[in-house]
């Protein structure tokens, strides 16, 4: 049990960015609204799975949307209070905890901000262990957590509730839909689900884990080690890559930001390429020359995340740009997305790649992702 300070913040956020593998939404802009809330006098303390009650009423909370239309459409700063008594008021009792969708980018900033806000403990955990595009890959639903009831709102004043949807994938075409109506940014609250269910599926210690990456690189930078070194012994990766981007194709379409990136090799890596193709998060990497993808280096639902080659900075799908440098790591995903049915849901042939076999990362015993 410990209690948010803008130290953490800071830290949660650039290690989230970096296991958002470029999605989960902007984590700088999500700091900042996090330390404007505990500026204000907002405190938020952070429980462990363990000590959830199997009774406990319990909802996620996460931003919903393109992360190119987030940095730009912001938030009015209301949208955890409203979110969270529409599904409270659907339910017909207090939520007693909040839960982290996805820990990627600046959705771990959510949850910690509804916390706060609100007065409830937010759970060191989440349904991904990293940021997926879609409401369906979380440990979750692949488990049978049934994906309602379940709250939207946007910055208007808008909100709708979920009070039945039948699958998880059906509850993601209906929220998209809705939520490029809400001009492709939203928030959600839900499912409403019991301690023990979430206690059961849900990825342990994943906010411990952001902030433990997160002040890996804060330290490396300031004693000007290698940052790369740092977040590989916390989470048990490999750098795969080095270079500089050289071609992005990006576009927002139904509420994502698709596309794929070109890296021309340096140092190590001089005279070599990598492709990497993305649906707000990075999907597959590629190896081979200017204008061939020859070797699968590293793909979903392992984790392909890129850092600024200077500063160690998370680079989000949105930031993307020509000449930038950049260090491409790949680590190890949580062993509930290892599995037969998991695969299914986050495998690469669940993102339109079927041609690619997915071949695990191995693992160390005691770091990064449970």
């Amino acid at each position: 049990m410990w209690n948010v300070t803008e130290a953490d913040v800071d830290a949660i956020a650039m290690g989230a960015g970096i296991l958002g593998t470029g999605g989960g939404g902007n984590p700088y802009l999500g700091g900042l609204r996090m330390k404007q809330v505990l500026r204000q006098g907002h405190n938020v303390q952070i429980i462990q799975l363990e000590e959830l009650a199997d009774d406990a009423a319990v909802c996620e909370v996460g931003w919903m949307g393109a992360p190119t239309v987030g940095v730009e459409k912001l938030p009015n700063g209301l949208e955890s209070q409203h979110v969270i008594a529409a599904l409270e008021a659907y339910i017909g009792k207090t939520i007693d905890a909040i839960g982290c969708a996805e820990v990627g980018g600046s959705n771990s900033m959510a949850p910690l901000e509804a916390g706060a806000v609100t007065g409830k403990p937010v759970i060191d955990g989440d349904a991904m262990g990293r940021a997926f595009p879609e409401m369906q890959m979380s440990t979750l639903f692949i488990n049978g957590v049934d994906c309602s009831p379940s709250a939207m709102v946007d910055e208007k004043g808008n909100c709708i509730v979920f009070g039945t949807m039948i699958t998880a994938h059906a509850f993601e075409k209906f929220a998209r839909d809705l939520c490029v109506q809400m001009g492709c940014t939203s928030l959600i609250a839900g499912p409403a689900m019991s301690g023990a269910e979430v206690k059961a599926h849900s990825v342990p210690r994943t906010l411990t884990l952001a902030r433990d990456i997160g002040n890996a690189v804060l330290n490396a930078r300031a004693r000007k080690s290698p940052f790369v070194d740092a977040v590989l012994k916390v989470t048990g990766g490999k750098e795969i890559f080095a270079g500089k981007l050289i071609d992005v194709q990006r576009r927002t379409v139904a509420g994502f930001a698709r596309g794929s990136m070109l890296v021309e090799g340096l140092g190590d890596f001089r005279g070599e390429f990598m492709h990497i193709a993305f649906q707000n998060e990075n999907l597959v990497a590629w190896k081979g020359d200017r204008d061939t993808r020859d070797e699968v280096v590293a793909s979903v639902p392992d984790l392909i995340c890129m850092m600024e080659s200077d500063t160690g900075e998370p680079i989000t799908t949105e930031q993307l740009r020509y000449g930038l440098r950049v260090n491409i790591l790949a680590i190890p995903c949580t062993d509930k997305f290892r599995t037969e049915p998991a695969l299914k849901v986050v495998g690469p042939a669940a993102f339109g790649y079927p041609e690619v076999v997915f071949q695990p990362l191995p693992k160390t015993p005691g770091q990064g992702i449970e």
